[in-house]
């Protein structure tokens, strides 16, 4: 075989090795990119804390500057993790709801209630992980209908004052399973979600547990069997439940 022959052919292989390797290594470098890293639970953590105080927002100080709100939106737009990383798919997605909200509602700020932007959670899409997703995508398809967790209802904020608080931290994939149980316990032990009354033996809940009663009822449990799961001071099993009308008013500072 002539040597200058020979020549080529090895020139023509170590630019195909060159060019594979350098693909690669784009490639990498991409989806580290779009990676949902600690990066994204730090900016939200930073966000909430100055904006967030006794579960309520202050969307006059954000939309008076958006920078950080900016920021934080833009980054989960193309920020991505994957479901079999359960805790941080799980944070990701809670914190997205939670910032998309606020974000909604900054963008048609001043209102008094979400509802009054037609289409607030079931129309409206957002860019959120490369996806086109409504409000209602996030809790009903990418949340609830994956992981049948009640406690998602105690951790989702929708914005208005019957919402369980919004805390002033993000949840983080390492701590999310307790921040998790511990916003569903202040719920059920407090009196902002429900309210018991001895004398007439009945449990006055938020409409929550009217719009999502199978979510309260797994496994053959009652309403009263799940408060009691997590409720200090336990609640007869015969009591009745009804349902308190929502408050839609902004959980505004």
């Amino acid at each position: 075989m002539p040597l200058l022959f020979v020549f080529y052919i090895m020139k023509s292989i170590v630019n195909y090795l060159v060019i594979a390797i350098l693909s690669v290594n784009v490639a990498h470098a991409m989806q580290n990119e779009t990676e949902c890293s600690p990066a994204f639970f730090t900016q939200a953590n930073s966000f909430f804390s100055q904006y967030v105080s006794n579960g309520k927002v202050d969307y006059k100080a954000i939309k008076a500057n958006p920078t950080l709100l900016n920021e934080l939106v833009k980054t989960a737009s193309t920020k991505v993790v994957d479901k079999s990383d359960k805790a941080t798919y799980q944070a990701f997605w809670i914190n997205a709801y939670n910032i998309t909200v606020i974000k909604s509602i900054v963008a048609n700020y001043p209102i008094k209630f979400p509802l009054d932007k037609a289409g607030f959670f079931d129309k409206t899409k957002h860019t959120i992980a490369n996806q086109s997703l409504t409000l209602n995508d996030i809790e009903n398809t990418i949340l609830r209908a994956q992981f049948k967790d009640p406690r998602f209802h105690f951790v989702l904020v929708c914005g208005a004052t019957s919402c369980p608080p919004i805390i002033s931290e993000a949840y983080m994939p390492a701590t999310l399973d307790q921040q998790m149980t511990k916003q569903t316990s202040l719920a059920l032990n407090g009196t902002y979600f429900i309210t018991v009354d001895s004398k007439k033996k009945r449990v006055v809940a938020s409409k929550i547990m009217s719009w999502y009663n199978d979510d309260f009822k797994m496994n053959g449990s009652t309403e009263i069997d799940f408060i009691n799961t997590y409720r200090k001071e336990k609640i007869p099993t015969d009591y009745k439940i009804i349902y308190s009308e929502y408050n839609w008013s902004l959980n505004i500072k």
